[in-house]
Order: C-alpha cells, then structure tokens, then sequence
C-alpha cells in the first residue's frame, strides 16, 4: 500500500482475535520501524517494551480497563529516558514526547501496513503500568498500544472525520 493511502485508511482497531498470536517476523518489522524513526540530535531516547508474557500481560491490563484492551495478544509500551533527550539551550525545551510519538506513529502505520491492529493509548495509569513493568519513576511513560491481529468480524469504518484543509492550513 502506498504511504497516503496507509496513512487514509489507518484506523484504531478495538477487536482483536485473543487467539491468534503475532508473527514474530510481523512484530520485528514493526519494532524495526520506531527504532529507524528520527529523532532530535539523533538521540534516539526511547525504549520499547512488548509485553507477551501471560502474567505479565494480565499486570499490565490493569493500567487500562477496557475489555477489548485485553483480547490482544501483546502490548507495545514506549517509553523514553528525557535524560537522553535532546535539549533545546535557547529555553530548555525537551524533545521526548515529541520523539517518542514519531517512533510511536512509525510502528502504528507499520501494524496498519502489516494487517495488525492498533490502538494510540495515552490513558492509562502511570503508576499502575510503572509498577507493573517495574520501571524507575525516571522513566517517562509516553503511550501503550495492543497489537494484534483484528477479529474476523471487524470492518472498518472508512469514515474518518478531519477538519478541512483550509482551516488547518495556513500560506504566507
């Protein structure tokens, strides 16, 4: 698929097939894609965390309590060190959020692109998640994603609503 039509047809899938474990090739490629991501001064600040494993899956799905969230059959947790970071020196500003979400949009569109769902999720619980990963209170905890395989009787929608281009656009 060409990357405009990727990026038109992409939607967050919440009905995932429990059964059908990703590839692991699948998966590879879809790490391989957040860790060729740009990042500030090429810093390259993040770390990705798949969780697989049954206990520590269940763990981790109580940072997020939706009942399709727990059907997948992985969780994808990207995180990053603002130590790593770049810093702006003009007034401090740090480049984390903003590498880690082009890391994170990269692996999204590669699921898309390898037939994966994905869903973006920045509303879980930090403490919860933290905890169950064990990570250090300096680890920035960015955003989850389940991955996996879309149910049979998913379809998309194709209805996706944006603002037009003449209000989001601006020429001078």
């Amino acid at each position: 698929m060409d990357c405009a039509e990727l990026i038109r047809s992409r939607e967050s899938v919440r009905s995932y097939d429990p059964a059908r474990s990703l590839d692991r090739e699948v998966l590879l490629r879809i790490l391989e894609a957040g860790r060729l991501a740009p990042s500030a001064a090429n810093r390259q600040p993040w770390q990705f965390i798949v969780v697989e494993h049954p206990e520590t899956l269940g763990k981790v799905r109580a940072c997020y309590h939706r009942e399709w969230f727990h059907k997948a059959p992985c969780v994808l947790v990207v995180t990053g060190s603002r130590d790593l970071a770049w810093k702006r020196a003009s007034d401090g500003y740090c480049s984390i959020e903003t590498d880690l979400a082009i890391a994170m949009d990269h692996m999204i569109l590669t699921a898309e692109n390898e037939g994966v769902g994905a869903c973006w999720i920045a509303a879980f619980d930090p403490v919860v998640l933290r905890q169950a990963l064990n990570l250090p209170h300096d680890t920035c905890l960015f955003a989850i994603t389940p991955l996996g395989y879309p149910e049979a009787a998913y379809s998309k929608k194709g209805t996706k609503t944006r603002k037009p281009m003449d209000e989001v656009v601006t020429f001078v």
